[in-house]
């Protein structure tokens, strides 16, 4: 029974690796690897913020989306798909409320869906309790548009604070409930006017001094859906890969500490 377990557990593992990069087009950008984020082992990461980031080799990149769901959504999620990327999106309540079947849309195309709150506000300028209401309101309409079932405990333990604005106290609660608070190394400052060409120029220059990291975009910004198929093309040409985010089962380590367990008795 050990045994049998411990070899569906590999045998999980390597599908899951092996899904990553299966992609039906040849010469597409793909998706090299998933990486399960461990809460315990990395509960904040992103070098803007915090002195922590995930464990990416040089040239590997996530790719992340804010602020939406929105009606450019679905442009971002057909540039992704024709080459075969997965990212992470980062929603806000009001928007998966809103826009509920392009929620189920991002899902769909297996992508990670992470929370951003009910409204986008400055969390940091609220009293604990309301800005833990509003987390926790945005966390239960995600899950509702995703899954028609109103709760605080997220499917998908990931969390960003919106303009990267946290308390301590925010953060330790976030950390107590196993939410993975996720910051960013770079990203493209699309939130301020430019064209998409200068988008792609700032994004790609930022890029090659880091050589790897999160890097965060916003699904609602036009000039970004516009810039999209040219800055995944550039990845693809500059031997760069994509890795997705997903968190960690809950229950893994305990199949693996019930099983070195039954061997030493």
């Amino acid at each position: 029974m050990v045994v049998l377990r411990v070899t569906l557990l590999v045998f999980v593992a390597w599908t899951t690796m092996a899904s990553a990069s299966d992609c039906p087009r040849k010469g597409t950008l793909g998706t090299s690897r998933i990486l399960e984020v461990d809460a315990a082992k990395y509960p904040r990461v992103g070098l803007k913020s915090f002195p922590q980031t995930l464990p990416l080799d040089d040239k590997e990149v996530v790719l992340t989306f804010d602020d939406g769901p929105a009606a450019t959504t679905p442009r971002i999620l057909a540039a992704l798909a024709r080459e075969c990327v997965l990212a992470t999106f980062f929603q806000v309540g009001k928007g998966s409320q809103a826009l509920p079947d392009i929620v189920k849309k991002v899902a769909a195309g297996g992508h990670t869906l992470g929370h951003h709150s009910w409204s986008h506000p400055h969390l940091n300028a609220m009293s604990f309790e309301a800005a833990k209401d509003n987390i926790d309101r945005g966390i239960s309409a995600d899950e509702v548009a995703l899954h028609g079932k109103a709760t605080d405990v997220p499917s998908t333990p990931f969390f960003r604070f919106p303009y990267f604005e946290s308390t301590p106290e925010l953060l330790d609660m976030l950390q107590s409930r196993g939410i993975v608070v996720f910051g960013a190394d770079f990203w493209a400052s699309d939130w301020l006017p430019m064209t998409p060409q200068h988008e792609l120029e700032l994004i790609t220059g930022r890029l090659k001094a880091a050589r790897k990291g999160i890097i965060l975009f916003h699904d609602p910004r036009a000039q970004t859906a516009a810039m999209l198929p040219d800055f995944l093309k550039y990845l693809r040409v500059n031997g760069y890969r994509v890795v997705h985010v997903v968190p960690k089962p809950k229950d893994a380590d305990k199949h693996l500490n019930a099983d070195n367990g039954s061997r030493t008795n």
